[in-house]
């Protein structure tokens, strides 16, 4: 089990979370590539503290000057969440790309810190089955060409749970109790989303069991009476909740409570990987939930029906492109100007209610709205609208329909 023999690698910067397994690609950078690891920490809302990763860094050996711990929180909502939600993109009608959407952001900045102190590589935790080890490597050559990338799981011989423990009790890694048998199913989370895979969930045949979701109440559980939340956007994105303006990642991690406590934002699903498989995975995004729902909302009545559906047109694509891992890609920032030129007047307030595992918009209003009372109004409408105009639309659009029918009539 040795490093490849082309360049040879001195200093990587590693995705580290502090957990066993990238504690044992720590040790197996350093006892097989010979080289210096750098340890980068994101907090993106996961909710789990960040000094034990710190700790564990340093017991294996790295020195605290390359030990890099960062909130990364608000620049995730605003840069990353908040410009994939003017799009409200869905992958597969459903999926609200939780885990695909954080990917970038790591990659960008394990990018930037190699570039910062020198090193020759990165490397990463995701395994060679996933959509992750794509994400993660499309963006890191995106920022730079350059760089090596360096993947564990595809390269090691340590393909088994067991063969991981016997690696980490040989190289004095600490293992907790609770990971020396298999895990029941794996978990991804940050401040959109949390994802469980694996295990229990395999077979997509079976109703995944309660135990699994970590955000969200069973929605029989969550209360019997409604509750009501009013988000306030500019140019398409959240700024205020109930009329407090708020920084994008406390928005969304209020929106995580108010929607986990009421059982909002659960979804089993049976997606394509890139990779080529499909794979079932339990998704819980309260928050984003709700402020999907919500964003549709305002557009309801700022958008024009032109501006809407092109940008509909176009979100099972961008969804796709984010999904896959082209975040950096031309073709995605092509799409992103399109869509955040439709936001230039989505702004306004809009009230969402919930209840048992539902959101739904109930109210809405804007000084940008295109909505117009006199013209829709089943009372007088004081020569708004002249109803007789419909009358030659009605002639033009059917013209072809009509050439159509006798045509299709003369050969009967």
């Amino acid at each position: 089990m040795s490093a490849p023999a082309d360049k040879p690698v001195k200093k990587v910067v590693l995705a580290y979370s502090g957990g066993l397994d990238t504690s044992i690609i720590l040790k197996w950078l350093q006892t097989e590539y010979g080289c210096e690891v750098i340890t980068f920490t994101a907090d993106l809302g996961q909710g789990e503290e960040l000094e034990p990763a710190r700790q564990k860094a340093e017991m294996l050996g790295i020195n605290p000057a390359n030990i890099y711990i960062e909130d990364l929180r608000e620049e995730f909502v605003r840069d990353y969440v908040f410009p994939m939600f003017r799009a409200n993109a869905l992958y597969e009608g459903e999926y609200l790309l939780g885990t695909s959407i954080a990917r970038p952001l790591i990659a960008q900045r394990l990018v930037q810190i190699a570039e910062q102190t020198g090193a020759d590589a990165v490397a990463h935790g995701a395994t060679g089955k996933g959509n992750d080890q794509v994400r993660f490597e499309l963006s890191a050559y995106a920022l730079n060409p350059h760089i090596k990338v360096i993947a564990p799981w595809r390269e090691w011989s340590l393909t088994s749970r067991t063969k991981l423990l016997e690696f980490a009790e040989a190289n004095q890694i600490p293992i907790a109790k609770n990971k020396r048998g298999e895990a029941p199913f794996s978990v991804d989370a940050n401040l959109l989303h949390t994802s469980s895979e694996g295990r229990v969930l395999e077979n997509p045949g079976e109703e995944a069991p309660g135990y699994v979701y970590q955000r969200t109440v069973d929605p029989e559980d969550a209360p019997n009476e409604a509750e009501y939340v009013e988000i306030t956007f500019e140019k398409g994105d959240a700024v205020a909740l109930n009329g407090e303006r708020l920084s994008p990642a406390t928005i969304l991690t209020r929106l995580n409570e108010v929607g986990g406590k009421h059982g909002v934002g659960r979804l089993d699903m049976v997606e394509n990987r890139f990779v080529g498989m499909k794979s079932r995975g339990i998704y819980e995004t309260p928050g984003g939930t709700i402020l999907l729902v919500a964003h549709r909302g305002i557009e309801q009545i700022t958008l024009d029906s032109g501006s809407g559906h092109l940008k509909d047109s176009i979100m099972p694509r961008y969804a796709e492109l984010i999904y896959n891992g082209f975040w950096f890609s031309p073709e995605r920032e092509m799409l992103q100007a399109l869509i955040d030129k439709s936001q230039e007047h989505v702004s306004g307030t809009v009230r969402v209610k919930l209840y048992k595992g539902s959101a739904r918009t109930v109210a809405r209003w804007s000084d940008e709205s295109l909505y117009s009372e006199a013209h829709v109004t089943f009372e007088d409408d004081a020569g708004a609208y002249d109803q007789k105009d419909a009358a030659g639309f009605i002639r033009l659009n059917a013209l072809r329909l009509k050439l159509i029918a006798t045509r299709n009539a003369r050969g009967n």
